[in-house]
């Protein structure tokens, strides 16, 4: 038995993404109970001849590291796309899990029918690329990039379990914060925020505030447009990356 197997038997069996620290673990802590099962059966008087044979390959195991399991996950992405299987494993932001692959995803929802994917509206997308790349951001924050009330957007976005409050601004009647949670980032197939397409360059584009937006609108009526292009380019390429398991 190799350290490979038992990892994509642990992949295989949990219900929910393992995260690399997790599976070090749990490879390492049974190691360690089989070795000491053996040396307590052979501490009690059974005699060695009598005493549980631990094949060679387990005492390694208790001495696991982190980075030999990041590079067996990496040798078994290798794997499943040289064997041509049709899953593979995805790093998610909780964790790692088996999945399968994207060209499959229309086969796998006719085992649930009763749910239809519920895309995002565009004004709706527009807000939450505001918010993931400026977050924690203010309601008034994303209204001063839109020109429009995001009263109901980000209302639909907190139901939809993508945005959350994240607390309040330190500004005068101490307004709510937002930002986006980890449904977020399964959504959209992304590991951390850092992953989204362009986040440093966009993340330094200057956006108008919430107390320039009414000289915005009235001298300078293209502003606004000009500011949102980054936000739209972002969500163009943000919507690209869904995964199949959206």
């Amino acid at each position: 038995m190799e350290l490979i197997s038992i990892v994509e038997a642990l992949l295989f069996a949990s219900q929910e993404p393992l995260g690399v620290p997790q599976m070090c673990a749990a490879v390492k802590e049974t190691a360690k109970d089989i070795l000491q099962s053996a040396a307590e059966s052979a501490a009690g008087g059974e005699g060695a001849l009598e005493s549980p044979q631990i094949p060679e390959w387990v005492a390694p195991l208790a001495e696991t590291t982190e980075e030999q399991v990041r590079a067996i996950l990496d040798e078994l992405i290798a794997r499943y796309e040289a064997e041509k299987h049709a899953f593979t494993l995805v790093e998610r932001a909780n964790g790692w899990r088996i999945a399968a692959r994207g060209e499959y995803a229309e086969w796998c929802r006719a085992l649930y029918p009763g749910k239809k994917i519920q895309r995002l509206s565009q004004p709706a997308l527009e807000t939450l690329a505001i918010i993931a790349y400026r977050q924690p951001i203010t309601k008034a924050g994303v209204e001063a990039v839109r020109g429009v009330s995001v009263d109901a957007m980000v209302q639909m976005l907190i139901d939809r379990g993508l945005v959350k409050i994240e607390g309040r601004a330190d500004l005068p009647g101490r307004p709510l914060l937002y930002g986006t949670t980890e449904a977020f980032l399964d959504y959209f197939g992304v590991r951390s925020l850092d992953d989204m397409p362009n986040a440093s360059e966009l993340r330094r584009v200057k956006l108008p505030a919430a107390d320039e937006q009414a000289a915005a609108n009235s001298e300078q009526p293209h502003e606004q447009q000009l500011s949102l292009a980054p936000v739209a380019a972002a969500e163009e390429a943000v919507s690209e990356t869904v995964s199949a398991e959206a």
